[in-house]
């Protein structure tokens, strides 16, 4: 078996429009949530957003193909950019041994809503010849490789709320077992859009906060629902060896990974958090796992009344009464819930804790839930020695992820 570590990493979100700006902001918790600008929400219960700020997208991606990419391939292609400079891998690796793993939760929606109303107030002669291959979710992963000349397997990965995650860790068994050299891997969305509120809303699964500082507040008891968000995180994920031969620097190895379905219910995490428990372990399985102070876990937590109590439960299942031992905080309280994206930036997050020995923090975290009463970080960060990194990431159909990171040795 091969080791796996990660070489670049490229963000794109609400606080910060590169890792460096993400993670300053993320350690001084800026919060990235502010009213709706991409739609008229004044009818809408849901007026606030994590949405991306000020990019310019040009800069990462031509504008004559521009227009031929959905905002959420548009997002995918800057971050794969920033991580692919950052590695240094472009001419260091063979293209059919250079693969693509990238996701989206819901793909090209902002393109299926607009052909949508063409389609019904024009009629089909006016529905675009970009439809298609604008909406598609696998387009990102697609766009990306021909972007990098990155010919080896390229997948599409979905699993919701954990498709970042998942796109990481399909990505480190790949380079593991030999398929692959080095990958491009994470997720983007660009749902920030009336339908998609909606459906979300109808979902009940929105916060209908009145200030944004109430609107994503995990593990807090005022919580009522999460705050739509949207970005890119990637990453490349290289063969240990392939990596020291061409001194790449090296930001983490990654030593696991979990996945496993609650097999409960389309929506709810099963509350008694088996299946994420068991994620968590799968990650930790083949390492040494340090004493429980020194590890920091960057928490889905959605700020949703389910998924909050869930992975407080899921915490103490994995890790018995040292869960209370645990640095863990939720940085969806700054960037909102950015659904696909979500585990890549988080796994960036969860990295940059690990190397930086600081644990970004859980904002606005004013009245505790008592039935989430693990160390949530509430609202400073803390510098603290950090041996184990871990993410989780769960999503709709009962999806769990769990990463796992440490210094190379």
């Amino acid at each position: 078996m091969n080791r796996v570590v990660v070489t670049g990493m490229g963000a794109l979100t609400p606080i910060g429009n590169s890792v460096k700006e993400y993670w300053t902001n993320a350690v001084k918790g800026v919060n990235g949530i502010d009213f709706i600008t991409k739609f008229d929400a004044a009818d809408s219960k849901y007026k606030f957003a994590g949405e991306v700020k000020n990019v310019d997208l040009a800069s990462a991606i031509e504008k004559s193909q521009l227009r031929k990419m959905d905002l959420f391939s548009q997002y995918a292609v800057y971050a794969a950019k920033e991580a692919v400079e950052d590695s240094g891998i472009l001419g260091n690796v063979d293209p059919f041994r250079f693969g693509v793993y990238f996701g989206s939760g819901v793909g090209g929606f902002d393109t299926f809503t607009t052909e949508h109303i063409a389609f019904l107030e024009k009629g089909p002669r006016r529905v675009s010849p970009l439809f298609i291959p604008k909406m598609i979710y696998n387009i990102a992963a697609g766009n990306i490789a021909i972007t990098f000349k990155a010919k080896g397997a390229n997948m599409a990965v979905s699993t919701a709320c954990a498709t970042g995650s998942t796109a990481i860790g399909e990505a480190y068994r790949a380079v593991k077992h030999g398929y692959a050299d080095a990958v491009i891997c994470g997720g983007s969305e660009a749902a920030v859009n009336a339908f998609t509120v909606a459906g979300f809303g109808q979902c009940k699964a929105l916060s209908a906060a009145e200030t944004k500082d109430t609107a994503s507040v995990p593990f807090d008891k005022r919580r009522q629902g999460f705050v739509i968000g949207e970005g890119a995180g990637a990453l490349i994920v290289e063969n240990y060896e392939h990596a020291k031969a061409r001194g790449a620097k090296i930001y983490a190895e990654i030593v696991g990974y979990g996945s496993t379905c609650d097999a409960y219910h389309v929506t709810s995490p099963d509350p008694e958090a088996e299946c994420t428990a068991a994620a968590v372990k799968e990650a930790l399985k083949d390492i040494e796992v340090p004493d429980p102070s020194k590890i920091y876990v960057n928490a889905h937590g959605t700020s949703t009344h389910l998924n909050d109590l869930t992975e407080t439960k899921t915490f103490k299942n994995a890790f018995g009464d040292d869960a209370y031992k645990l640095h863990i905080s939720s940085t969806k309280s700054m960037t909102g819930h950015m659904l696909g994206a979500a585990g890549a930036v988080e796994a960036i997050t969860a990295i940059n804790a690990l190397r930086n020995n600081i644990v970004p923090p859980t904002i606005n975290l004013l009245e505790p839930d008592e039935e989430c009463d693990l160390d949530y970080t509430p609202n400073n960060a803390v510098e603290t020695e950090i041996e184990l990194a871990i993410s989780t990431n769960l999503g709709f159909g009962g999806h769990n992820a769990c990463l796992a990171f440490k210094a190379v040795e």
